[in-house]
């Protein structure tokens, strides 16, 4: 435990879970919490829809999405989560009987699984730590809500356009810059936003013809503060 805390010191000092968590308590508390590390390949599947909600998965190395799928095999990617964050953690304090997504690794990744039952009830060791973490956990989850409420108020837009361009607005504020960058490709993208990738692809070229964005793959910059929302 020891030589993995030297190699993801700074991967887990960056995870909010273990936010005012000092290094000294850090590896004590791992053990305290029974976290697990474990190695996936790219495409496979860390959680399955229908899997029993229990656990949370922080990002050590990699990156990976959280997707849903309708019965008809459309697919709705509710988010991405890189290396620092987290997952599964709402559904796990809800204790829903069952996850209704799937959580799939886009790249390689090296994910720790830890039980969120065995933070939320008080240990027998009493630990200093514990509160804390419990703190940042909820605080977390509050987060989390704000987020989705945040894509809900993306794709309830009207037009490919106008969810196009709310979604980039929201990115470019989040990284405090015109520059920056997304987590999805092309079709993720279209999948995240509702819309057709082909749809999806016209509004982008559109809006580079006209000197709005510049677009590069997943490298945005925005041009111009002033978006006339249409298709």
């Amino acid at each position: 435990m020891v030589i993995f805390m030297k190699s993801y010191k700074e991967v887990l000092r960056r995870c909010p879970l273990f936010r005012d968590i000092s290094d000294d308590e850090l590896i004590p508390m791992l053990g305290c919490l029974g976290a697990d590390v474990r190695e996936y390949k790219r495409g496979d599947m860390i959680f399955s829809e229908g899997d029993t909600a229990k656990f949370l998965g922080i990002v050590l190395s990699g990156e990976v999405q959280i997707e849903q799928v309708d019965y008809y095999g459309n697919r709705d990617i509710v988010g991405s989560v890189g290396v620092g964050g987290i997952f599964g953690e709402t559904f796990a304090c809800a204790k829903v009987e069952s996850l209704p997504v799937d959580v799939i690794c886009v790249s390689d990744c090296e994910i720790m699984l830890v039980g969120v039952g065995r933070i939320t009830k008080s240990c027998s060791n009493a630990c200093a730590f514990h509160s804390m973490v419990i703190y940042n956990l909820m605080q977390m989850v509050a987060e989390k809500n704000l987020m989705l409420h945040k894509k809900i108020e993306i794709i309830s837009r009207r037009t490919t356009r106008e969810k196009l361009m709310a979604y980039l607005l929201y990115e470019a504020k989040r990284a405090g810059s015109d520059t920056f960058e997304i987590p999805y490709d092309r079709q993720s993208l279209a999948d995240y936003l509702d819309v057709d990738r082909s749809g999806l692809s016209v509004e982008i070229s559109k809006l580079r013809a006209e000197g709005i964005i510049e677009a590069d793959k997943k490298h945005f910059t925005l041009l111009t503060g002033e978006f006339e929302m249409k298709e």
